[in-house]
């Protein structure tokens, strides 16, 4: 005889499966790295500071 499956706990696992798969396809092809975000976001601040700086009054 075989264990009886607690069909609850099988469903809930697939469901949990498939999240994590949508996840991990949806990280690769939106997704960036916090150190990318914040490399960006410091190249941004500097490039707005040179032309604050630039700037003729």
């Amino acid at each position: 005889m075989t264990d009886p499956v607690n069909l609850n706990r099988a469903r809930k696992a697939k469901a949990r499966a498939d999240k994590k798969l949508r996840a991990d396809e949806n990280s690769t092809k939106f997704g960036r790295t916090k150190a990318e975000r914040a490399r960006d976001r410091a190249e941004n601040e500097k490039r707005a500071a040179l032309l604050r700086q630039s700037k003729l009054e």
